[in-house]
């Protein structure tokens, strides 16, 4: 049985990001994250790609368990942390490093009488205000990890940038500032630089780091508006394909799709993929978004459904079921779907479902 949806997953492409990375960032170490099932490429798939990498991230114990379970033997951090004494024991058990963000996390590893002591991660809200602790408790917090016996070391010192994919914003800049501030002369490692930081702050001291966490660039994409990973010599890493279903004809007049919001303004010729909303493919997505039919450029018309998608092929010389259609990925950025959807890619590529079989290659 061949699937009508397949993300195909290019190893060849992660190795290659991973290179420029290393190549963006050449004196720092580079942490690989691998969340969320790898943005959608699957997470044990994109690690045994990425084993030249120096560690993995992860947000949530239950992934880095994954990573573990299929044998890797790497540096894991969750970035989340754990939350109770059964995480903290699954944590140990599994040699995971921990980002600690918060008191709780604090009076956890005080608690701790195990034998294993724990490589932790500080991380310090320098103006994000989602995770860390706020500069006025950065102190406190510093002190109580150094004096925990369950602490392995200084913790490595981080933060995350809120705007760092808006090159004209200054929250950047002041966040760096505020990070060096109060880390200033203190032992242990840095890390800041995620990949839109890695990519678009190479004059901002301190910016890289020890270590880098970049993300969406090992998948090939690019964080900023209105580019595509292409720019920087990355390589889309998935490619969503399907097929064509059906081929038929629309007269002048006619409309297409849920809602008739698409009115043919000519006779068309359109044809159905087997893709829709329920795979990953954004309902919202705008008319003339592109997508590759036999190779070339058509163009989306009408509502996206559950199951299917209409594109306009009037210019093409022959489509038939059965014909293959690049969603994204090789050929069509997904940064580009992503505009015409009103999103970002990474949404795209996490939201793959699990009807869409993944194809590793």
């Amino acid at each position: 049985m061949t699937a009508l949806i397949r993300a195909v997953v290019e190893t060849a492409a992660l190795r290659h990001n991973l290179a420029v990375v290393r190549r963006q960032a050449p004196h720092s170490r580079i942490m690989a994250v691998v969340k969320a099932n790898a943005y959608g490429h699957g997470s044990v798939v994109a690690a045994k790609a990425l084993t030249d990498a120096d560690a993995f991230a992860v947000a949530r114990l239950e992934e880095g368990i994954q990573l573990r379970e299929a044998g890797l033997a790497h540096r894991v951090l969750l970035l989340e942390g754990v939350f109770d004494v059964a995480q903290l024991s699954a944590a140990a058990r599994y040699d995971f490093e921990l980002v600690v963000h918060s008191a709780l996390q604090i009076h956890l590893l005080q608690a701790w009488r195990g034998v294993h002591r724990f490589k932790v991660w500080l991380k310090l809200d320098t103006g994000m205000h989602r995770l860390g602790f706020l500069p006025v408790d950065f102190p406190a917090a510093y002190r109580a990890l150094g004096e925990c016996a369950a602490v392995e070391g200084p913790p490595v010192l981080m933060t995350h940038l809120a705007s760092a994919d808006a090159l004209e914003d200054t929250q950047t800049a002041a966040q760096l500032t505020t990070f060096a501030g109060l880390v200033a002369g203190l032992p242990g490692e840095r890390s800041i630089a995620n990949t839109a930081a890695l990519f678009g702050w190479p004059e901002a001291q301190g910016a890289r780091g020890d270590w880098v966490r970049p993300g969406l660039a090992l998948y090939g994409g690019s964080p900023f508006a209105g580019q595509h990973g292409a720019q920087f010599g990355l390589r889309p890493a998935m490619t969503l394909l399907s097929q064509v279903i059906a081929v038929k004809t629309v007269a002048t007049g006619g409309r297409v799709g849920y809602g008739a919001v698409w009115r043919a303004p000519r006779e068309v010729r359109l044809a159905v993929v087997a893709a829709g909303y329920a795979d990953g493919y954004p309902r919202n997505t705008a008319a003339g978004c592109p997508v590759l039919v036999n190779g070339r450029e058509a163009r989306l018309i009408g509502r996206v459904s559950m199951d299917m998608l209409t594109v306009d092929v009037t210019e093409h010389a022959v489509v038939a079921p059965g014909d293959p259609v690049v969603l994204w990925g090789e050929g069509v950025p997904v940064e580009s779907v992503a505009a015409a959807a009103g999103t970002i890619s990474w949404e795209l590529l996490c939201g793959v479902s699990q009807r869409v079989l993944l194809d590793p290659r």
